[in-house]
C-alpha cells in the first residue's frame, strides 16, 4: 500500500453483512434463489465446518466465504447448501476453487450444493461463471450464478431500499477513492446521509452504518470531521442515530469482533485457548495489528509461536511508551 493509499477492509464487512442480512442478500443479488427457499424453516450458517473444508482444499486462502444450510420451498423435506463467495480481485484460479469447494462440501454432507459468486472487482471483462474439463470423452462441469457489482448503476442503488444497495455503493466508492481520502470522505458523507433519506429504521441505520464505517476507513483527521458533520446533519434533521451512544461504541465493537475472529480461528486449529492469550489480545487496539494477527492465526505452525508473537508486540509497545 502506498503512502497516499487509504486502507480498506472489504472481506470482513461483507461477511458480517451476509450474516446480519442473509435473506436480503439473496433477495438483492439472487432473487430466483431467494424465492425458492422456505424461509419459515429458517437457515443455519456452517462456519466451523466450512473452515475445515477450506483447510482440506489447501488453497491457502481465507476470505469472505459463507456456507449456509437452507430448505427448499417445494413441499418436501429437502434441504441443501449454499456456498457464497465474494471476490474482490480477479483471480485465474477462481472458478477452479469454486469447483473444489463445491465438491468438498458435497462429499462432506452428501447434499446438493449451490455455489454463488459476487464479483466485487474492478475489471469489467472478468466474469467467470463455470469450471469444466474434458478427458477421453468424459466431462466435468460446474456452473455457478454470479453477479458483478460494476453492473449496478448509481440510479439503481440510490432507489433501492435493500441494505445491500448501500453496501455495494460503499464498496465501489471505497475502490474508487483508494488513493484519495478527501473524495472518500465526501463519498462516505453522501452514502450515510442517503441512509436517512431512504427511510431506514433506526436499528438498520445503525447496523448498515457500522458496516460502511468498517469498510470506508478514513485518516484520523477526516474521521473527526466526518463525525462532526454527521452530528450536525442529525441535529438539523432531528435524527440522533449514529452519533448517539451507539456511534461511540462502534469502534470498540469493531476491535472486539476482530479479536473474536482471531480467537475463533485459533479454537478451530488448536482447540483450547489460554485465558492469558485472550487477555493479551484485548490489550491490542490497533486495527492493522489485529488484521495481521488474524492472518498469522491462520498460518502459524503452533499456538506457542502465536502467543510469543502477541507478547512480542506487547513488549514493543511497552518500550515505545517507556
Amino acid at each position: 500500500m502506498t503512502d497516499n493509499e487509504t486502507r480498506a477492509d472489504y472481506d470482513s464487512p461483507w461477511k458480517e453483512a451476509i450474516s446480519v442480512y442473509f435473506q436480503l442478500f439473496l433477495a438483492f443479488f439472487f432473487p430466483q434463489v431467494h424465492d425458492g427457499i422456505d424461509w419459515e424453516r429458517g437457515y443455519e450458517f456452517l462456519d466451523q465446518e466450512f473452515q475445515k473444508i477450506v483447510r482440506e482444499a489447501e488453497t491457502g486462502r481465507q476470505t469472505c466465504d459463507r456456507l449456509v444450510k437452507v430448505w427448499l420451498r417445494n413441499g418436501q423435506e429437502t434441504w441443501f447448501l449454499i456456498h457464497i463467495e465474494v471476490q474482490s480481485q480477479p483471480e485465474s484460479e477462481f472458478a477452479e476453487r469454486m469447483y473444489v469447494y463445491n465438491s468438498l462440501i458435497y462429499i462432506r454432507y452428501r447434499q446438493k450444493v449451490l455455489s454463488l459468486a459476487v464479483l466485487a472487482d474492478e475489471q469489467k471483462s472478468w466474469r467467470p461463471t463455470e469450471y469444466s474439463y474434458d478427458i477421453l470423452g468424459g466431462q466435468v462441469v460446474l456452473k455457478f450464478p454470479t453477479v458483478k457489482l460494476l453492473d449496478y448503476t448509481a440510479k439503481t442503488l440510490a432507489e433501492s431500499t435493500n441494505p445491500f444497495a448501500v453496501i455495494v455503493a460503499a464498496h465501489r466508492e471505497t475502490q474508487k477513492t483508494r488513493q484519495d481520502p478527501d473524495s472518500r470522505y465526501q463519498g462516505k458523507l453522501r452514502i450515510v446521509k442517503n441512509l436517512y433519506q431512504q427511510g431506514y429504521e433506526r436499528q438498520d441505520i445503525l447496523e448498515v452504518f457500522r458496516l460502511i464505517d468498517w469498510m470506508m476507513t478514513l485518516p484520523a483527521s477526516l474521521e473527526e470531521n466526518f463525525t462532526r458533520e454527521i452530528q450536525r446533519y442529525e441535529e438539523e434533521n432531528q435524527m440522533p442515530y449514529v452519533t448517539s451512544v451507539e456511534r461511540l461504541g462502534i469502534e470498540q465493537g469493531r476491535y472486539e469482533k476482530s479479536i473474536e475472529a482471531i480467537l475463533e480461528v485459533l479454537r478451530v486449529r488448536f482447540a483450547t485457548i489460554p485465558e492469558e492469550l485472550t487477555a493479551a489480545l484485548a490489550l491490542l487496539k490497533e486495527e492493522t495489528i489485529l488484521t495481521d494477527l488474524l492472518r498469522r492465526a491462520i498460518t502459524v505452525s503452533d499456538l506457542a509461536a502465536f502467543q510469543e508473537e502477541v507478547h512480542s508486540l506487547l513488549r514493543d509497545r511497552s518500550q515505545e511508551v517507556g
